[in-house]
């Protein structure tokens, strides 16, 4: 470092070239010491620009080869336009300094080495003598050059490597890009974009939803024009609105819309800037938009409630291609001389159906093909398919059906009974409390009165209590299962919307512990409980069972006949059916029933053996449903519906014989 000290109007030199400090390093070698911050500089000039200067000495020092400290003499003349003399500013100098003046380089030496430490020269000239102070020198060890020479090296492998990272995910962005344009289905017709809906824009549809915006705010504006009786906008923003409507049509996303569609969208806004121009009125508009909001609300409600009753109506519908298969299979039956048969089979397995080492299945239903994928799928999962029997009972209407689809489609190994529940004789209103309350006036009028609640505009709450299931005594049968099988101590009860997974032989083997029924709890935290399914406010219920109390599900129960008839639970039922005659304890349906009458009697299977809401609920956890023994679709989404869930429907589809003739003749299809 290069210090020139002027004391007294007298500087001190030494005279050496400034070719010669080129052959020597400098004292040290770092970044930023271009320039000096320690030196202040309230004004500068450059040395070279000074003729009284031009001749003076500059004594500098400097470090050689071997790290000995040098002085050398160079005239200022001869320093390059790269050396300032500065003058520090009279407020900040202390004794020592005053008067001094440093010549500072503005940039390194010409062999390109870089000045860093301060090293300076002071002299003093008091009255009567004159004294030179040396440079205090602050060298730079190894330790510190090895350090900033390896933290130099870092900084460049590290700079190396970002770079090739960077190069490597580009490599794999354009291999992606070429693996995904070779993957794309370019051959979607009728949009502007050849790409798939799945790759297209998240503002594909900007420009729909401007027309549509456009709309709102015509409507807007032509009332307010309306009533301002300014006629012919009112029929400009009407017309507008039409076209715009007429080139929406059914479009769901730009692609959709025709190529005219921004020619339009420009031409309502400037129809929109000119009914602004003369009708804005803050105050009127967003009047008119509160009142278009509240009308929208109300339409959106009025759908909802739409929306529920169709969604009720069609699941509470028999398909036209089940229809067709049941008559048919019934034809064929009395046509084709099967009624003989079936007798005869029936005869042949009579003993079957009362023993109690087989393991025997109980399922009550009016749906043929339903019936079918339960028994087929049971079967095709048993490992001795020999040793299950089925009881099946259906109504007086599909009686027939049922005989007929089991006796040309009867599964391998496995005996099948049908029966008619009109053929239970003890089954009648004397009896059974069902019965007896499905012929009073009431329930009638309840169901049957063209003024009761299930119409649209009297709210869609209560209109899964109204499907005809409720009304079939096949949905009641369960609790009377020693009854319909008065010889048997065991039997698993299916719905005809399950579809079994694995064998279910284990099943037979479990310990119930002295309840009667088993079956799978659905109680997550606070939902599934009591108090979801029974009226707590009703003494008659709060006194007698707890509202956080554990519910389960209907679908695959397993019910130990023996403790049954030693407990008396069709009495309980009973008891408790009277007691809920008004509807004021629980609304329909056999699960509340079933939750009072086994009440404390119900033993806790593996979740792994039921897994519920196929029917309702796209969000299930797809493991647990493979994994499952059985899956069941309860709810309104039932796989033979086109409201099936879609993921869901294999599980159910698998088990169709879809190559059997009469689902041929039928249309059935999966």
């Amino acid at each position: 470092m290069l210090r020139a000290v002027h004391v007294d109007g007298v500087i001190l030199e030494t005279r050496t070239s400034h070719r010669d400090l080129k052959a020597y390093r400098p004292l040290r070698n770092c970044p930023g010491c271009n320039t000096l911050q320690e030196v202040y500089v309230p004004s500068s000039v450059a040395v070279h620009h000074d003729p009284d200067l031009k001749d003076v000495s500059v004594i500098a020092t400097y470090s050689d080869h071997y790290g000995n400290i040098r002085l050398g003499r160079v005239k200022m003349g001869d320093l390059s336009a790269s050396w300032v003399l500065e003058s520090p500013p009279v407020g900040r100098v202390d004794a020592r300094a005053k008067g001094r003046q440093v010549v500072v380089p503005r940039e390194p030496f010409q062999n390109g080495s870089r000045l860093e430490a301060t090293v300076s020269y002071s002299a003093r000239n008091q009255p009567g003598q004159s004294e030179i102070q040396f440079p205090q020198l602050e060298f730079t060890g190894p330790v510190k050059l090895k350090r900033r020479v390896l933290r130099q090296a870092r900084r460049a492998q590290r700079m190396l490597e970002l770079i090739r990272r960077d190069k490597e995910t580009d490599e794999q962005m354009q291999e992606a890009a070429i693996e995904r344009s070779m993957n794309f289905d370019n051959s979607v017709k009728g949009k502007y974009s050849i790409w798939r809906r799945d790759y297209e824009s998240p503002n594909s549809d900007s420009t729909l939803k401007l027309m549509r915006d456009q709309i709102i705010m015509a409507k807007a504006y032509a009332n307010i024009a309306k009533a301002n009786n300014a006629t012919n906008l009112y029929d400009s923003l009407m017309q507008h609105c039409r076209e715009n409507w007429h080139v929406i049509g059914e479009a769901i996303s730009d692609a959709d819309l025709p190529t005219s569609a921004l020619d339009q969208a420009k031409a309502m806004g400037h129809a929109l800037s000119l009914a602004k121009d003369q009708l804005y009125d803050c105050h009127k508009v967003a009047k008119k938009f509160r009142a278009m909001l509240q009308s929208t609300e109300g339409h959106v409600d009025g759908m909802k409630k739409k929306s529920a009753f169709l969604i009720q109506l069609a699941a509470k519908t028999v398909p036209r291609p089940l229809h067709c298969l049941t008559l048919k299979l019934a034809a064929d039956y009395f046509l084709l001389g099967f009624v003989k048969e079936g007798v005869a089979k029936e005869d042949a397995d009579r003993e079957k159906f009362e023993d109690s080492s087989l393991h025997h299945y109980a399922i009550f239903s009016d749906n043929v093909l339903a019936t079918s994928v339960v028994v087929n799928s049971t079967i095709l999962n048993a490992k001795e398919p020999q040793k299950h029997v089925f009881h099946i009972v259906t109504d007086k209407l599909n009686f027939a059906a049922m005989k007929m689809w089991f006796l040309v489609n009867a599964p391998s190994g496995a005996t099948i009974q049908v029966e008619n529940i009109n053929d239970f004789k003890w089954l009648n209103s004397s009896y059974c409390s069902v019965l007896r309350q499905l012929e009073s006036a009431r329930l009638k009028e309840y169901y049957f009165k063209a003024n009761h609640p299930s119409s649209i505009s009297a709210g869609a709450d209560n209109l899964k209590y109204r499907n005809p299931k409720y009304l079939s005594m096949l949905n009641h049968l369960r609790f009377y299962l020693p009854e319909v099988y008065p010889k048997l101590d065991k039997i698993l009860f299916l719905d005809d919307d399950i579809v079994v997974q694995k064998d279910l032989a284990p099943l037979w083997s479990i310990d119930m512990q002295g309840k009667v029924n088993g079956a799978v709890e659905t109680c997550k935290e606070s939902f599934h409980r009591f108090d979801k399914y029974l009226n707590f406010s009703n003494p008659k219920i709060s006194e007698n069972f707890s509202p956080n109390a554990c519910g389960w599900a209907f679908g695959m129960n397993m019910f130990d006949l023996k403790e049954w008839r030693k407990r008396n639970i069709t009495g309980i039922y009973h008891h408790w059916q009277d007691m809920n005659e008004d509807r004021t304890l629980w609304k329909l349906g056999s699960l509340p029933p079933g939750l009072i009458t086994f009440y404390n009697l119900t033993f806790p299977l593996e979740r792994s053996w039921h897994v519920l809401g196929l029917g309702y609920d796209p969000a299930l956890n797809q493991t647990e449903i493979e994994n499952a023994a059985v899956v069941h679709y309860n709810g309104n989404y039932k796989p033979w519906l086109h409201l099936a869930v879609a993921k869901y429907k294999p599980y159910w589809s698998k088990y169709v014989l879809y190559n059997n003739p009469y689902l041929h003749l039928c249309n059935v299809r999966e």
